[in-house]
C-alpha cells in the first residue's frame, strides 16, 4: 500500500497580518486597503511611477516602495494626501465600538 500524505489546513482569520503575527494587524490590513486603492487609482492612470511621484507630491523610488507594500515610511495621514491628490474623497467615521471592553478597530472600506 502506498503511504498517504496528511495535510492539514487552517482557515484563516480574515487578516493575513493577524495570521501571521505582525504587530497592530488591523492598522496593517488598512494600510494595505489603502495602498491596494492606490495602485489601483495609479494603474487606472496607466501613469510611469515618476509622473505618479510628481502628482501626488511623492519620490519615484517611495512610489516603487508603496507599490510593493512597504508602508513603513508612510503614516495614515500621508496616504490619505496621497488619495486626495488623487482626486479622491476619504471619509473618517468615528464611533464606539460594539464591545466597550475590547480596544477599538480600525477599519477601511472603499
Amino acid at each position: 500500500m502506498a503511504n498517504k500524505r496528511v495535510e492539514t489546513v487552517t482557515r484563516g482569520s480574515g487578516n493575513v497580518f493577524l495570521d501571521l503575527g505582525i504587530d497592530q494587524p488591523e492598522e496593517a490590513l488598512a494600510k494595505a486597503r489603502i495602498v491596494a486603492t492606490i495602485a489601483d487609482l495609479l494603474a487606472r492612470r496607466e501613469m510611469s511611477q515618476q509622473e505618479a511621484g510628481k502628482l501626488v507630491r511623492l519620490t519615484q523610488p517611495q512610489i516603487s516602495r508603496l507599490m510593493r507594500g512597504d508602508t513603513r515610511e508612510f503614516s495614515y495621514e500621508r496616504l490619505l494626501r496621497v488619495l486626495t491628490a488623487l482626486g479622491q474623497d476619504v471619509e473618517i467615521t468615528i464611533r464606539q465600538t460594539r464591545n466597550p471592553q475590547k480596544r477599538g478597530h480600525v477599519l477601511v472600506h472603499d
